[in-house]
């Protein structure tokens, strides 16, 4: 199943799983995609079974509502972390929406200390936490769009709206939107709108979540797996091919009735129209099975 939660502050991602996992009862495989830090709320889709397969083919562009704080810096770069510095902030509204703005493409960004980034192997939050600050290789994320959304009733606090690829950290965008502006900055809050395909308007909240687990009712909010992997397109698997593709073998590009493109993902499909599972094109001019119900 595809399950989309709306994560409460508070909770780490992992703490959502362990919790639906007990309320689910028994041994049940059961993971999530893309991790949010306790503060932050919003979609997390969480994957039970054969599913958690699933995680590295989904839609990977997030999308979030985020509140910044001008004229503070922590060191994990949000508001939960310990202040470092204060300034005063003397910057206007349309000085903030320009600097804005401008964080927008693509752009070499450099991952907190407090993240799960690894060098050498160790997570980068682990060397954070022993007092240790090392030098990190920028990486290059893609903002697609950054919208302003107004002044929040705090002081020195404003809304924004970010669209972003995967791998992006919204509270270092935080951060250097400080610097650049001059004054510092840190994010206060965080709310994920979009993540994987799903929205937030699609997503039951936690509580709702473990009732439904406990009366064998998640089925009643799971996502269609037709759905969740709409941005793919649909290929058929021929009869007598089936076999050798529900037993991860491959099948030739002229055996299958629609046109392929190599390194391309697709829905598998058989001839009366049923969903098999996933099925990716090679170079070789063949189609592999990824995933299959």
């Amino acid at each position: 199943m595809i399950i989309p939660v709306n994560k409460p502050s508070g909770y780490t991602s992992h703490d959502i799983v362990a919790g639906i996992r007990r309320a689910i009862g028994g041994k049940i495989k059961i993971g999530h995609t893309g991790t949010l830090d306790p503060m932050c709320t919003g979609v997390l889709p969480v994957l039970t079974n054969n599913y958690t397969k699933l995680a590295d083919f989904f839609p990977s562009n997030k999308a979030y509502v985020c509140k910044i704080c001008l004229g503070i810096e922590t060191d994990t770069e949000d508001i939960t972390g310990n202040i470092v510095a204060q300034k005063y902030v003397d910057i206007t509204e349309n000085e903030f929406k320009t600097v804005l703005c401008s964080f927008s493409g693509d752009i070499m960004q450099i991952p907190p200390m407090y993240s799960s980034v690894k060098k050498n192997g160790v997570p980068l939050y682990k060397l954070a936490r022993r007092g240790l600050q090392i030098e990190r290789e920028p990486r290059k994320i893609t903002v697609y769009d950054i919208k302003y959304n107004g002044i929040a009733k705090e002081a020195n606090s404003y809304y924004f709206t970010i669209y972003c690829s995967t791998g992006t950290y919204i509270r270092t965008i935080c951060a250097d939107i400080g610097k650049k502006l001059g004054c510092g900055a840190c994010m206060s809050s965080l709310q994920r709108i979009i993540s994987n395909g799903i929205s937030i308007e699609n997503c039951y909240d936690y509580d709702s979540i473990l009732v439904l687990a406990e009366n064998g009712m998640l089925d009643s909010v799971a996502i269609p797996f037709e759905k969740a992997f709409s941005h793919l397109k649909k290929i058929t698997i021929p009869k007598n091919g089936e076999k050798y593709y529900l037993n991860g073998g491959t099948i030739s590009f002229e055996r299958i009735s629609e046109s392929t493109i190599p390194d391309s993902d697709y829905i598998a499909c058989s001839e009366n129209g049923t969903i098999l599972g996933l099925a990716r094109a090679n170079k070789e001019l063949f189609v592999k099975s990824l995933w299959n119900k």
